[in-house]
């Protein structure tokens, strides 16, 4: 079905340089261009089909492109159908922080070889970045935590990833990054704000803490909201007035959270302790 070309542009409210865009191409083509930023974009119809790094490309539904910085492209809808897709644009600078946390040395141009990848999960990972971003209502450190994933594979599949071992002497503060998190995770915390509390950079406490806990601490914090979810339905409150307690979008993005680590989403687990809120 042919229905027009559409283009639409949105930026992140709390990620600076990062855009995302939805587009449906009927008879469009892109000029030969490049963008500052690494564009990660998912085919969702049609066939894209575009000339980058010496070669011609296709890509079909679900394909994932990938686009380094500079990386001069064309593209134009290539099937009998609209071309759809989704693409996220996020500057070298916005990714510095993370790069540098996953090992990446501070001179390094983090850069993928390949364009086209048939890659479920790194598919999910766009797919879930843009729809956090587009949405306007997931708190910032869900945004920072898809932002962190995608740097992690980027920079997984540059061949640029170093894990770091733990450091016993950063014990004290990051500590002190924890005990933050425990009596502020139902704010709208960044990671910026609990790397202040250990006083140390943010791409520093980054590694830190993963080194030393093996976890994020985006993924700290959601945790720790998740258990606070457990406690307030353990006291029979109803799931709406939980999901707006602990910052979820929504009692379905709550559900889904939560489902992940307890196997059953929020109600079935009040039902089973006989806990159902009255109303």
């Amino acid at each position: 079905m042919r229905t027009g070309n559409h283009f639409k542009f949105e930026n992140s409210t709390s990620l600076p340089g990062v855009k995302i865009l939805t587009a449906n191409m009927h008879d469009f083509s892109y000029d030969k261009h490049a963008h500052e930023e690494y564009s990660l974009g998912v085919t969702l119809q049609g066939r894209q089909d575009f000339f980058c790094c010496r070669r011609f490309h296709q890509s079909l539904p679900g394909g994932v492109i990938l686009f380094n910085p500079d990386d001069v492209h064309d593209g134009h809808s290539g099937g009998t159908t609209d071309l759809s897709y989704v693409m996220t644009y996020i500057h070298p600078r916005t990714f510095r922080a993370l790069f540098l946390a996953l090992g990446v040395k501070p001179d390094h141009m983090v850069r993928v070889e390949g364009v086209l990848f048939d890659d479920w999960m790194f598919k999910q990972q766009i797919m879930t970045f843009a729809h956090i971003v587009n949405s306007g209502y997931y708190s910032k450190i869900e945004q920072e935590l898809a932002l962190f994933r995608l740097a992690h594979t980027l920079v997984r599949k540059s061949g640029s990833l170093r894990e770091m071992l733990p450091q016993r002497r950063q014990d004290v503060l990051l500590n002190r990054a924890k005990a933050f998190i425990h009596s502020q995770y139902q704010d709208d915390l960044m990671i910026d704000d609990i790397a202040a509390v250990a006083n140390m950079s943010k791409y520093h406490f980054i590694r830190l803490f993963r080194a030393q806990f093996g976890i994020t601490p985006h993924q700290y914090v959601l945790n720790c909201r998740i258990n606070g979810v457990q406690k307030a339905l353990e006291s029979g409150l109803p799931t709406s007035t939980v999901a707006q307690m602990f910052r979820f979008a929504d009692v379905s993005h709550m559900n889904r959270r939560f489902k992940k680590l307890y196997g059953m989403t929020p109600k079935q687990y009040q039902t089973q302790l006989n806990r159902v809120p009255q109303r």
